[in-house]
């Protein structure tokens, strides 16, 4: 079935720039990942093809300034990017390199780290990952194990991450480890790893429920030698570092899930229409349509939530517990819409060769990435 486009009326997060960039991604996806989404998930992940025709367009890294090379643009036009990518059901991790990864580099990173690493990312002949989550620590990130210790103007870092994304793809990994063991959270820092380092491994493409177009990986560090001066920020403060990260990523995986909530409405919609069942349309059976009706009212909150959301991010507003709460309601919200979509499917949303099937094997993990949606709670929490 031909997927039909994101509907964007009423929208009021964007201006005229924003569409016209909304155009160009959707011809660029239509090009170089609609027809490919099958490949890309039965070979584990999006290859580099992909990742050099969305920098070629101009499509990576959107916000870095013309002064490092980008072309300077607001949040916003990750924005959209990532509903087009949720919308058409790639999980391909080009939004954790816009709206993630590169922030780092951009605002962190030494001239010399900048100049090294951030004309790659915008191109996409460098891709890049983060590595905090390791196999005993989930959402407790002050838990980590992994240590780099100082050895002259060098660090030394011995440890294990899992569930990296873009891990295999990677050319260079943000490590989250302790330079100071006994100090807590205090003695956290972010060390830069290049992919061809000595003692730095790559293990398997792990074996997800969904996400297949996603490359996540565990990373191995034995005795892995680096500079002092790939130290990213300031050394001691990369909890801090990465807290003063949370709201634009949690807005992140909120945005992406209403792209993928949309979509799976609008393909049990498509379905129930079409199909044919004791004499009429499955739509016109009182269950589907009134299922589909309080699916269509929470689709019209979420998005008017997600251009609050964006336009208070847009002026530096954002707080983590909203950000937390966007987050925690939208991935909900899109796996209650996934799964009564996949309802109204019956037998066939069970079927592989329907989209329905890969959008809600993909939004299982919404809950969960990012911090679980039991940490979002216990963060707004703190807040009240």
């Amino acid at each position: 079935m031909a997927i039909t486009a994101l509907n964007i009326s009423g929208r009021t997060a964007y201006n005229d720039d924003h569409e016209a960039f909304r155009d160009t991604v959707r011809k660029v996806f239509a090009q170089h990942l609609v027809p490919h989404l099958d490949a890309h998930e039965e070979a584990g992940l999006t290859p580099r093809e992909a990742w050099k025709a969305l920098g070629e367009a101009g499509m990576l890294c959107p916000t870095v300034s013309e002064e490092n090379g980008g072309l300077g643009l607001d949040f916003g036009f990750n924005c959209v990017l990532a509903e087009e990518l949720g919308y058409i059901g790639s999980s391909a991790g080009f939004t954790l390199q816009n709206d993630i990864t590169v922030n780092y580099f951009e605002r962190l990173g030494s001239d010399e780290q900048k100049a090294k690493y951030l004309p790659g990312m915008i191109s996409g002949d460098v891709i890049a990952a983060i590595a905090m989550t390791e196999p005993g620590t989930g959402s407790d990130l002050q838990g980590i194990r992994t240590t780099a210790v100082a050895d002259g103007n060098h660090v030394v870092i011995n440890g294990s991450k899992t569930y990296i994304t873009n891990g295999q793809n990677a050319d260079v990994v943000i490590v989250v480890a302790k330079t100071d063991p006994s100090a807590g959270a205090k003695g956290t820092s972010l060390i830069l790893v290049d992919a061809d380092t000595p003692g730095f491994a790559k293990g398997r493409n792990l074996d997800k429920i969904g996400q297949h177009a996603a490359d996540t990986s565990e990373l191995f560090f034995e005795d892995v030698r680096v500079p002092k001066t790939n130290i990213l920020g300031q050394e001691g403060r990369g909890f801090i570092h990465l807290m003063e990260e949370l709201p634009q990523e949690r807005l992140s995986i909120a945005v992406s899930a209403m792209g993928g909530a949309q979509r799976a409405f609008d393909e049990a919609v498509n379905f129930t229409k079409d199909r044919k069942a004791f004499g009429s349309t499955v739509f016109e059976f009182q269950n589907t349509k009134f299922t589909l009706a309080d699916l269509q009212a929470k689709l019209q909150v979420g998005w008017a939530h997600l251009d609050w959301a964006i336009a208070r991010h847009l002026r530096g507003e954002l707080t983590t517990d909203e950000a937390s709460a966007a987050k925690l309601w939208h991935t909900e919200m899109q796996w209650e819409c996934v799964d009564a979509s996949l309802q109204l499917h019956g037998g066939a949303g069970y079927m592989n060769e329907y989209a329905i099937a890969r959008l809600w094997r993909d939004a299982r993990v919404q809950r969960i990435y990012g911090g679980t949606s039991e940490i979002m709670k216990e963060v707004i929490s703190r807040a009240i």
